[in-house]
């Protein structure tokens, strides 16, 4: 006797994805919060890279750096579904019906759970750092954000960011204050310039994080400020005043001005462009990180 064959009334079982599947998984991506995920794993990873570290750790640096912000993009559109789906928010792939909660809620648990190994790969002093960026990430997500406080996850997190490299390092050196205090400047820049496209929706839907309070004129020089002195802490901290280095600070706060002048749509693009300016900078200089 062989297998039934369709002719005996056996339905085949499709084996290539439908496109209802892809636009799901598309839909899941942008969950995910793509863009500021890729930005914040290139950036740590160019810096393990100029850390010295070995090809492994730069490997466990990006694993541990992409698993923990894709649990923060994911866990911010479950968590906001219902403000979205109340600011009209289409852009929100949940929001607009394009994934369940649950696939997204699925993800989000997966990659914080990885996060936790692969934060440890790098040693215990840079494992408990990063999961302290990644809490204060998630802190901002389930309340903080509709604060006054709103700005402070952002700084924290993203000074210890750099931290984190710089900890994995053999004999787990202490980052340069420089790079810490860079680091919170550009988050808390990146936060003011991230919620300038959103006011009015997040008026409508009762979020008064620090940016609501300020309205779009304030936070727009907030960010504008905080983006333009990270940049020179950046820049001139980790070495002695030179032509070159002030040439270069003048241009990127030049840019960053502009840039946020431009329209509030694009400018958490603007502020991630400066900070890999940034970031491209220190690499590029060959400076000793710890």
């Amino acid at each position: 006797m062989g297998l039934p064959s369709a002719r005996c009334g056996v339905k085949r079982v499709p084996t290539t994805a439908t496109p209802a599947d892809t636009g799901r998984f598309a839909a899941l991506v942008r969950a995910c919060h793509p863009e500021p995920t890729a930005a914040v794993t290139l950036f740590a990873t160019a810096l393990a890279i100029s850390s010295g570290r070995s090809a492994s750790g730069i490997a466990a640096v990006a694993a541990a750096i992409v698993t923990g912000q894709l649990s923060i993009g994911w866990s911010n559109d479950v968590i906001d579904q219902e403000r979205d789906a109340a600011g009209g928010r289409t852009e929100k792939p949940i929001a607009a019906g394009g994934v369940a909660p649950g696939p997204v809620t699925l993800a989000c648990v997966v990659a914080l759970v990885a996060c936790v190994p692969l934060s440890f790969a790098s040693g215990s002093p840079a494992g408990w750092t990063h999961l302290c960026a990644v809490a204060g990430a998630w802190a901002y997500n389930l309340g903080l954000k509709a604060t006054r406080l709103s700005v402070l996850p952002y700084a924290l997190s993203f000074a210890l960011l750099p931290a984190f490299v710089v900890l994995g390092l053999p004999d787990h050196p202490a980052p340069p204050w420089w790079l810490l205090l860079a680091g919170a400047l550009l988050g808390s820049g990146a936060h003011f310039a991230n919620t300038l496209p959103d006011l009015a929706t997040d008026a409508r839907t009762g979020v008064r994080g620090l940016p609501q309070h300020l309205g779009a004129a304030g936070s727009r020089r907030s960010a504008a400020l905080l983006l333009a002195t990270g940049s020179a802490v950046a820049v001139l901290g980790p070495a002695d005043l030179s032509l070159w280095r002030v040439a270069i600070l003048v241009a990127v706060t030049a840019l960053t001005v502009l840039g946020l002048r431009l329209g509030d749509r694009h400018a958490f693009r603007i502020a991630m462009a400066v900070a890999a300016l940034d970031v491209a900078l220190v690499v590029a200089a060959g400076t000793y990180l710890s």
